[in-house]
């Protein structure tokens, strides 16, 4: 019997398409069809723009995608972050939610080797 593999053993990868979809048919399968998506309008945005900026925020979005996806615990949790940030009403409730989907996705950038605004800033 055959298990699917673990995704501490799938290694994050370079912020490269090709190597972000391939570690993605591995870890999320389920995103393919979304990366696709957005890659084909990142390049015809790129084409259009006559830059490479769309391509390189698509490579480093789904990088950070990527990694969060590597760690099943951590993408359901984000998940259900999500979830409840659409349903809450109480102003801190809302901003603690919004401080751990932020500590989650810096968390995840950091481990694909992406700057994020703070740390650009500095």
């Amino acid at each position: 019997m055959s298990s699917a593999p673990q995704p501490s053993a799938i290694p994050q990868p370079p912020a490269q398409p090709e190597a972000i979809r391939a570690a993605l048919a591995r870890v999320a399968p389920h995103l393919l069809a979304d990366f696709d998506r957005d890659r084909a309008a990142s390049t015809a945005r790129a084409r259009a723009e006559v830059s490479a900026g769309p391509l390189r925020t698509f490579a480093e979005a789904w990088a950070v995608e990527v990694a969060i996806a590597r760690h099943p615990e951590t993408a359901a949790r984000l998940h259900a972050l999500e979830t409840h940030a659409g349903e809450v009403t109480d102003l801190g409730a809302a901003r603690g939610i919004a401080a751990e989907i932020s500590r989650i996705r810096n968390a995840a950038a950091a481990e694909a080797g992406i700057r994020t605004a703070g740390e650009a800033a500095q």
